[in-house]
């Protein structure tokens, strides 16, 4: 294997260098399971700076099999939708990237539906047979799990159980057509079938539980987060968690269940060694730039896949879609989440100018009022310059197409009132608007009336107790008025907060892609974004100053490892040592190896002493 001769070559090209007595470099980590894993990869699956890419993943994998461990491989949801690379194909080969990697099993977070169910089952039926664990995921009208709940794996001797858990956030966060062939279980009753999951794989002989939850932190989440679960269930050694985008390096100890989050997008991949005799456990996050200076192997067959699928992507997306003489601001949080933004109010204006065309054009005989564009549809921000296709459909990738929909003043008051429920903290119905002015006061809480239908959310229990609209087309706003909404489909399905637009007593799909609304408008402006969108147009007025929200206790993960004693001499090289020891014991961390033979390589004379960390250092052992 390519692999392993680099890194064996390496280190036995040192140990010559350095008069080292260890040839047996890959036993290092002999006894010990590493779950290796990943989250939120949202089709970045390319190496780059920011990304180790799956290609990294795998030669990691390879790394610590070569080192003597065995390798569990693990995804928590979210790896099929996010970037044109895996958007074109509906995710399906995003699949069959993970199947090449020869991943162990997976969870199914809520933009595996983004496509619909139907391509949903394809995309499962691509992963070649990788175990899709949601227990609390069920065939709709039954108690049997849409995919699977559970699987034990034997390894190194240890049986290790896991199960998955999918946020029920997904029947809003996807369009709710998508959701309808099944039923997720949510808060008490997730914790119920979470524990029912432990209990059987307990009892069927499992040394160490893994649960996979694409449930996140969030404050947004409240009542169903990966925090909540460890609160309410037993038994768990492990949680590794993903839909919050949430960086956890060294991991979260919460009521014995040690939670743990990469972040997204392959800027780190997650490692958990496990001591096979002890279940000892650390955690840590490598991140992309650490693996390639330290490792920097790359697997070639999964590179090779990924560039014939980038071939086609990029001949599909060639072209300029526009320019913009300014930076368009689509980051979370800040951002189109939690405050109005130019982007935000790009898009709007593009559903808005849209919107009115069409019904001129169709000679409806209706006032087209106001434009909502949430703010989780938009996925990143665009730098000043000339916007690609490929940048644009990866900033607005869902395909929704624009509606039209009708509802009264009281109405559209429930909606903005709804979507800015935990504002400030982000959420992804945030309404970036056109067509109409409101004042939010953060410092009002938000009162849940009753809970929307299939769904995650809650009506305002006092419509306007949070949320005062001040004008609606320039004019006074008025609660029995008509007013006629652009919307994507999304949210016309009752997407994210957006139940009552389900209600409208009026409702007209354009069959225009969202992206191409804007391609629309681009083109009424003469192809460029100017100045009048330097900055957010005042739209929506936040004032107050919210209560801060209260975190779930969390305990310090213990750090299982000895005390490291370092003075100012050199390091005295025994019998046992390689460079991994070494690193690990001076260091902190192995993957430093490459660092100590890079300082020692060229200026080492005594080759029983060595130069550790640019200092001359010695442990007596």
């Amino acid at each position: 294997m390519k692999f392993s001769r680099k890194i064996l070559s390496a280190a036995l090209s040192v140990a010559m260098v350095m008069g080292l007595s260890v040839p047996a470099y890959a036993a290092e980590m002999d006894g010990k399971v590493v779950v290796l894993h990943t989250n939120d990869i949202h089709g970045y699956y390319e190496t780059t700076e920011e990304g180790m890419g799956l290609a990294g993943v795998v030669g990691l994998k390879e790394y610590y099999e070569n080192l003597g461990a065995e390798v569990l491989l693990l995804d928590a949801g979210d790896f099929s939708q996010g970037q044109t690379l895996v958007n074109h194909f509906k995710g399906v080969n995003a699949a069959e990237y993970l199947a090449l990697a020869g991943y162990d099993a997976v969870a199914l977070g809520n933009h595996e539906f983004d496509f619909g169910y139907d391509n949903l089952l394809k995309t499962v039926d691509a992963l070649g047979g990788i175990p899709v664990l949601n227990a609390n995921l069920l065939k709709k009208g039954t108690d049997e799990p849409a995919f699977g709940d559970s699987v034990i794996f034997e390894v190194a001797g240890l049986k290790i159980g896991v199960f998955g858990l999918n946020t029920a956030e997904t029947q809003t966060k996807s369009s709710p057509s998508s959701v309808k062939d099944v039923t997720f279980l949510d808060m008490q009753e997730m914790f119920d079938v979470a524990q029912a999951q432990v209990d059987a794989l307990t009892e069927a002989g499992s040394d160490y539980i893994i649960c996979l939850a694409h449930l996140g932190v969030d404050a947004e989440s409240i009542g169903r987060r990966s925090t909540d679960l460890a609160n309410a269930v037993t038994g768990m050694d492990l949680i590794i968690d993903g839909h919050s985008h949430t960086e956890m390096n060294g991991g979260e100890l919460v009521n014995g269940s040690l939670i743990v989050s990469t972040g997204s997008y392959l800027a780190n991949a997650g490692v958990v060694e496990i001591d096979v005799a002890t279940k000892e456990t650390v955690a840590k996050l490598i991140s992309a730039a650490e693996y390639a200076e330290s490792i920097g192997v790359y697997d070639e067959a999964i590179n090779a896949a990924i560039a014939k699928d980038r071939v086609v992507v990029d001949a599909y997306y060639a072209g300029v879609f526009a320019t913009t003489l300014v930076d368009l601001n689509g980051e979370r949080d800040p951002g189109v989440r939690t405050e109005e933004t130019n982007l935000g109010n790009f898009s709007a204006d593009a559903f808005l100018y849209v919107g009115q065309e069409y019904a001129e054009a169709e000679d409806l005989g209706i006032s087209v009022d106001v434009a909502i564009s949430n703010g989780g549809g938009i996925r990143a921000s665009i730098p000043t310059g000339e916007i690609s296709m490929n940048t644009l459909y990866t900033v607005f990738p869902y395909g929704n197409t624009v509606v039209l929909a009708t509802i009264t003043g009281e109405q559209l008051l429930e909606v903005i009132e709804a979507s800015v429920f935990c504002t400030p903290v982000a959420v992804g119905g945030f309404p970036q608007v056109a067509g109409m002015e409101f004042t939010l006061d953060v410092s009002v809480e938000y009162a849940n009336g009753e809970q929307y239908p299939n769904s995650t959310y809650y009506a305002p229990a006092n419509p306007g107790s949070r949320v005062t609209i001040t004008s609606v087309g320039g004019e006074a706003f008025d609660l029995s008025a008509n007013y006629t909404v652009v919307v994507n489909s999304f949210l016309a399905e009752g997407g994210d907060t957006y139940y009552t637009m389900t209600e409208a007593s009026y409702v007209q799909d354009m069959g225009i892609i969202d992206a191409e609304a804007l391609i629309m408008y681009v083109d009424s402006l003469g192809g460029t974004i100017g100045v009048e969108y330097a900055e957010p147009q005042g739209r929506m007025t936040i004032v107050g100053e919210a209560a801060p929200v209260e975190a779930a206790p969390v305990e310090t993960a213990p750090v299982v490892e000895e005390p490291i004693a370092i003075s100012t001499e050199l390091y005295k090289v025994v019998a046992g040592d390689s460079l991994w020891k070494i690193a690990e014991s001076q260091l902190g961390d192995g993957l430093k190896w490459r660092q100590i033979y890079n300082d020692n390589k060229e200026q080492i004379s005594n080759p029983a002493l060595i130069y550790i960390g640019q200092e001359l250092v010695v442990k007596e052992k």
